[in-house]
């Protein structure tokens, strides 16, 4: 799915399928002049496409048809390195960038991309090949504009009423469900409650009105400070109307950081919604709470973490497994293409595996400091995980199940993203292509379908655990919640509690599309549908979301 420069998505037909729009190109080999701006003197020469031919991708970087001017906010107040190009120079660079870089790079089309746009040219820029379940082997795809995705990934802000939706539905019948508030937000000073829906916005009905255009503006302000009215039901059936006031939210990945006293001891519970730099003081604070507490068991909620940054996935692995268990251990080796089987295609350094990282990250110079991160030294650790729970998260358990911590699963099959990719900017978008794929110190990364809660596993894929049902009656971090209260009966009796399948049932994590293509379908925000997305470099921007 591609995203348009507002950083949201519009879907029209169906959720599924783009369908490729011509935008009238010319003839292949046809050249032309593109005029430096300010100047009207330096001539730039339209590259020609020529199938199965591919120059560097240096060679077109940065020439773009509508060069942005003036400095960069979000890169040291840097000029803009963009030059005058044309859409072509945008097309031929994503060309030439995926035919290097794509893990899948021989299973891409050679399409003319002056048939093309260039945000349907990037959208087929990919393999349509299956898993062996018959899943899109890439489901990852996608672009986003890039100060929208600076602003989201290095300063933990999105605009908005700072609510979580669970997208059930986007065409009639519509639902949306509230799985979590962000403290302080707008919709947390009016006490949203989990597991509220949708009945009418700004006087529209929701679930069956025709009038897209005012529920989409009303679901997704443009700026800070726009009201919007909204007819709401609640968990216990009680129909309310509230007004929000949109705003700038920053989000807090880690919230309801608390300890519990059990039979079996103490229990520590945080729910980590997001792999971003801002996660890490969060996750610090919560382990040393619970070293301090002196917990026997923890459980960690990753039913909404989509990922994010891979070495914070390292960075929590040591603090749960501790120094014994991962010195000079394997958290994930990284596989790229067979054109690069001993260097990194973006960064040009050699393969190595990611170890534990034991120290803390300044996530804006992106170095390790000299500060020792705290640990627990667990043996086993539990996980809340929904189809929402992807890439870092997925890795996050797989590296530790690779040097055999036990990893309980409680809640339902995860997203399946054993993937990675290194985003680009480009003229003002940033693109995501898979470049890269994880296994842990086993060698094991085969889990594209899923990690599956089992009682008793049988394949690699699956992992000891219950299958549980979402319940969105309780509160996050309530030991009554069904997934909670299903991890603390299993941490007494090693089985799984008949009660656990009969809560609140589980809400869809696959959008429902449109195939008749009657336009009613709601905008979904990118992060929805491709998780949350942070930035590479060298020592700790790769990430598995």
């Amino acid at each position: 799915m591609v995203f348009h420069k507002s950083g949201k998505t519009k879907i029209a037909l169906a959720l599924s399928v783009m369908t490729l729009a011509a935008c009238g190109g010319s003839s292949n080999n046809k050249t032309s002049t593109v005029t430096e701006p300010g100047t009207g003197l330096t001539p730039v020469d339209s590259p020609s496409w020529v199938a199965g031919t591919f120059d560097a991708d240096s060679k077109f970087k940065d020439y773009c048809a509508t060069p942005r001017t003036g400095n960069d906010p979000y890169n040291n107040n840097a000029p803009y390195p963009d030059k005058a190009g044309s859409e072509l120079h945008e097309k031929m660079w994503l060309r030439s960038y995926s035919d290097n870089t794509y893990l899948w790079y021989s299973e891409i089309e050679d399409n003319d991309p002056n048939n093309f746009n260039v945000a349907n040219y990037f959208a087929q820029l990919k393999t349509t090949q299956t898993t062996d379940s018959g899943a899109q082997k890439d489901n990852f795809h996608f672009s986003q504009n890039t100060a929208d995705y600076k602003k989201q990934t290095q300063s933990g802000v999105t605009s908005g009423y700072g609510i979580s939706w669970q997208f059930n539905a986007v065409v009639p019948p519509r639902n949306l469900t509230v799985r979590y508030t962000e403290p302080n937000s707008p919709a947390a000073l009016v006490e949203l409650k989990r597991g509220t829906q949708i009945l009418e916005v700004n006087g529209e009905d929701f679930v069956n009105g025709n009038n897209v255009d005012v529920i989409n503006a009303g679901l997704f302000p443009e700026e800070a400070g726009e009201s919007h009215s909204f007819k709401l039901l609640e968990p216990d059936g009680t129909i309310i109307t509230k007004t929000f006031v949109s705003a700038d939210v920053v989000s807090s990945p880690v919230q309801n950081t608390k300890v519990i006293d059990t039979e079996i001891g103490k229990v520590g519970y945080l729910q980590f919604n997001s792999h971003i730099g801002l996660a890490q003081e969060g996750l610090i604070n919560a382990v040393k709470q619970f070293a301090d507490e002196n917990v026997s068991e923890v459980v960690i909620d990753l039913r909404y973490n989509g990922g994010g940054l891979l070495a914070l996935a390292s960075q929590f692995a040591f603090m749960v497994a501790g120094d014994n268990a991962t010195n000079n251990r394997t958290f994930e080796n990284t596989m790229f293409n067979n054109k690069y089987t001993s260097t990194n295609p973006v960064t040009g350094s050699s393969l190595s595996p990611t170890p534990f990282y034991n120290k803390k990250i300044d996530y804006v110079t992106y170095q390790f400091t000299s500060e020792d991160l705290p640990s627990i030294n667990l043996q086993r650790i539990f996980v809340l995980t929904t189809g929402s729970t992807c890439s870092a998260s997925e890795a996050f358990m797989n590296g530790l199940r690779g040097i055999d911590i036990d990893v309980i699963q409680i809640g339902n099959k995860t997203c399946g993203k054993p993937y990675g990719f290194y985003p680009q900017d480009n003229c003002g978008d940033t693109y995501f292509t898979i470049q890269f794929k994880g296994v842990n110190a086993k060698g094991f990364g085969e889990y594209s379908d899923g990690f599956v809660p089992k009682e008793f596993p049988q394949f690699a894929s699956e992992v000891k655990g219950c299958t549980v049902a979402d319940d969105y009656s309780k509160a996050l971090g309530d030991p009554n919640e069904g997934m909670f209260s299903a991890a603390l009966e299993y941490m007494k009796t090693q089985s799984c509690p008949v009660v656990a399948l009969s809560r609140t049932s589980q809400a869809k994590d696959t959008l429902q599309g449109n195939s008749q293509g009657d336009g009613l379908a709601i905008k979904v925000p990118n992060q929805i549908l491709n998780s949350i997305i942070l930035e590479n470099k060298i020592l700790s921007r790769r990430e598995l979301k």
